[in-house]
């Protein structure tokens, strides 16, 4: 009898899990952005690359900067960096400069990821989640970041962000 009554709750939480994931259209996202972060200047980062050497972001320099978020073991991420390398080498970002974070990854996996999608802009490590977490106030990935020449957040996406998405962010920061 004990078995029949496990065998009707796993049923009933089955089902109610189907439900959910039938009128949430199969995807839980949110894709409202930090309310604290956007209109926040940022403030001046000097980190640890994925190579070693210590990057400066760019904002500190009065360029305008896309960060992109992600680690390897981060399925989105996955789908998302291919794609945004192909869209790198095509089009140009004109004077918009593009950061990545590679956050709560180890150094070996996340030189991995860049090497095999061909990523060709620099990457910060950020193993414990300083940047991303703590500076960015991120608490999930993949997620893009659009700051202007002085380091103020201009928007943030939330979760994958497909090219057309990626190239209106970099359009309004060359505007």
């Amino acid at each position: 009898m004990m078995f029949v009554s496990l065998g009707i709750g796993a049923a009933v939480a089955i089902a109610l899990i189907v439900v959910v994931s039938v009128l949430t259209g199969g995807n839980v996202k949110n894709s409202t952005p930090p309310p604290a972060l956007v209109g926040t200047t940022l403030p001046s980062i000097s980190e640890s690359s994925l190579s070693g050497p210590t990057i400066t972001a760019p904002w500190n320099d009065h360029h305008a900067t896309v960060v992109v978020f992600f680690a390897s073991w981060c399925g989105p991420c996955r789908s998302e960096l291919p794609a945004l390398s192909n869209y790198l080498s095509a089009h140009s970002l004109g004077k918009v400069s593009i950061l990545g974070v590679d956050t709560q990854d180890t150094r070996a996996a996340g030189q991995s990821v860049v090497a095999k999608d061909h990523l060709h802009f620099p990457v910060l490590f950020d193993p414990s989640s300083t940047v991303a977490a703590g500076k960015f106030q991120l608490a999930g990935l993949p997620d893009t970041v659009f700051v202007s020449a002085t380091g103020v957040v201009k928007s943030v996406h939330i979760g994958a962000i497909s090219t057309a998405q990626f190239a209106a962010g970099v359009t309004a920061l060359n505007g």
